[in-house]
């Protein structure tokens, strides 16, 4: 009896178990291009699925669930699908596993992936329907000078979508040059419709550098053959990934003949400067400023450095302003500038010398060292007081000598009164900072402690969690990973408290993830211009630590 009852039991858990179907949507496969994998039911499952073993062989671009329930000549019919769109990481032979739907299971499939080359590294020749074109020039550039880096996106078919990678390098500053430009040309007797983006980079550190691929995904509008149009037409896409060719630069280093204070590479330089009145007829006590402007083609305002010093002559004081700095994209790069004001007051007459100001800087284009200055500058300071009229002794009357000497005795026991007074005050703060002197001694042990009780964190090994963090666009770890690289450097604990530290791009982006932390739509912050903006903030700093050995000027900005 009970082995009938285990039978019976057997072959209704056989009955009961749903089958879940898996289908592709295409025989052949290549690398760097999407298919679609489909599991589907007739039946809900047992619970809801685990799609995590996917992502072992395969990158999901994205996902769908659906489910329909119809009933024909009074019989219910039901389908339940999921739809994902991926791209196999690897060639060869790979396995979509075998997924759990609770106590219901998927079948594992077999599929080839063809090593066909992508489209990226394909000639325009064969009439590829996208693909990637990159330059840069030059391609052996001197430290810090301008590389210009030109991205054009080719297509001849219908994009719904795309999404592209930036460049991304660890010891270089990367700037986005103004707005995409959009345009068609020809290519291999075909047209293709071209979407042009440019960067200037500025390689930080001498020798061989290497630019990533580039990588863009896109979403390529189908034809099924639908002859209705308007609301009834339907559309497909499916998902291409292409990618760039390798870039590689070999970076030269600052000439040996090179012997100015800075190290200034650029296409053009421009100096200058201008008077708010005229300096050879100054007046005693009156300001007259200064304006020293210098303008450079192809470097960025981190670059550019301090152009005036204050004089040190005697009866001419300096009130010097804060420098302005600016940065201007156009087609062929930046244009940094800088604009110093000070303003020179003269206590009296005479002539003042100001020194030539004088800067070295070398010609990207034709390779020589140039100079640009401003002459040595006297200016004149006419109009003070240079005499002072004698007192006639004798003129004086008698009677005013007389109410003079009262006031000297009424002064003299104010003056006493005072004396009182300011010896008590100061008794009274002699006394508080003792107190002071003693609670600070007292305590400072206490601090020292902590100190020494701090763990020992590995800057790698936040920089490394940061990096994951943006790559997986985890706000969460991105904050907690900021927090220990801040702690670490600046002894702080607050991303506000980190922006401050922080050059204008990366302090924004911080900013922004602060914002974005105690959103309602905290899910859709994207790290990767976080990343890009922190790896140029620390190869800036690098810079700053060897100013004196390379002649470099940190590449901070403003």
């Amino acid at each position: 009896m009970r082995f009938l009852l285990f039978l019976f039991l057997l072959q209704t858990s056989i009955v009961i178990a749903t089958p879940i179907e898996v289908s592709i949507d295409r025989d052949l496969i290549s690398l760097n291009q999407s298919f679609e994998i489909t599991f589907s039911s007739d039946k809900d499952p047992d619970s809801n699925p685990n799609f995590s073993p996917l992502e072992k062989d395969f990158e999901i671009l994205n996902k769908n669930h659906s489910s329909s329930l119809s009933w024909v000549n009074g019989k219910r019919s039901m389908k339940v699908q999921w739809t994902f769109t991926v791209i196999a990481k690897q060639a060869g032979e790979l396995q979509i596993p075998a997924l759990d739907f609770g106590s219901d299971r998927s079948p594992t499939v077999s599929i080839n992936v063809s090593k066909n080359k992508s489209v990226a590294t394909q000639s325009y020749a064969v009439n590829a329907p996208i693909f990637l074109e990159v330059k840069a020039t030059p391609t052996n550039p001197y430290l810090q000078s301008q590389v210009i880096y030109r991205l054009r996106f080719f297509r001849r078919v219908n994009i719904v979508e795309a999404r592209l990678t930036d460049p991304e390098l660890e010891d270089a500053v990367v700037e986005k040059l103004g707005e995409d430009k959009n345009y068609k040309t020809e290519r291999g007797g075909m047209t293709y419709a071209v979407t042009e983006r440019n960067y200037a980079i500025f390689p930080q550190k001498s020798g061989t550098m290497t630019i990533a691929p580039l990588k863009l995904t896109a979403a390529v509008l189908v034809d099924n053959g639908s002859r209705m149009g308007g609301f009834f037409g339907t559309q497909s896409t499916k998902r291409e990934r292409v990618e760039s060719n390798v870039i590689t630069l070999k970076v030269r280093p600052i000439p040996t003949d090179f012997t100015g204070k800075h190290w200034l590479v650029a296409k053009k330089v421009e100096l200058s400067q201008q008077w708010s009145g005229n300096y050879n007829a100054m007046q005693v006590g009156e300001p007259l400023t200064r304006t020293l402007t210098l303008i450079v083609d192809g470097a960025t305002m981190g670059q550019l450095p301090k152009l005036q010093q204050t004089s040190k002559e005697d009866g001419l004081k300096n009130y010097p302003d804060q420098a302005n700095l600016k940065e201007k994209q156009t087609k062929t790069g930046l244009i940094a500038s800088r604009q110093e004001k000070i303003a020179f007051i003269p206590s009296k007459n005479g002539s003042y010398t100001l020194p030539e100001i004088k800067l070295d800087w070398f010609n990207s284009d034709t390779e020589q060292i140039e100079t640009v200055t401003i002459p040595e500058t006297i200016i004149t300071a006419i109009g003070g007081v240079t005499t002072v009229p004698a007192i006639n002794t004798n003129n004086v009357a008698k009677q005013p000598a007389t109410i003079e000497n009262s006031t000297v005795e009424l002064n003299s026991s104010k003056t006493q009164n005072n004396h009182w007074l300011w010896q008590g005050l100061s008794l009274f703060f002699a006394i508080a900072w003792l107190i002071t002197l003693f609670m600070y001694f007292y305590k400072k042990p206490s601090l020292k402690l902590s100190k020494v009780n701090q763990p020992d964190i590995n800057l790698k090994a936040s920089i490394k969690a940061l990096k994951q963090a943006c790559n997986e666009n985890d706000s969460q770890a991105a904050k907690q990973a900021l927090l220990v690289w801040g702690n670490l450097k600046y002894g702080i604990s607050s991303l506000g408290a980190l922006a401050n530290h922080c050059e204008a791009r990366l302090r924004d982006e911080i900013l922004v993830l602060n914002q974005n932390l105690y959103s309602q739509h905290s899910n859709n912050w994207h790290g990767n211009e976080l990343f890009q903006f922190f790896n140029e903030h620390n190869a800036r700093e690098k810079f700053d630590s060897k100013v004196t050995e390379d002649k470099l000027e940190p590449l901070y900005r403003i």
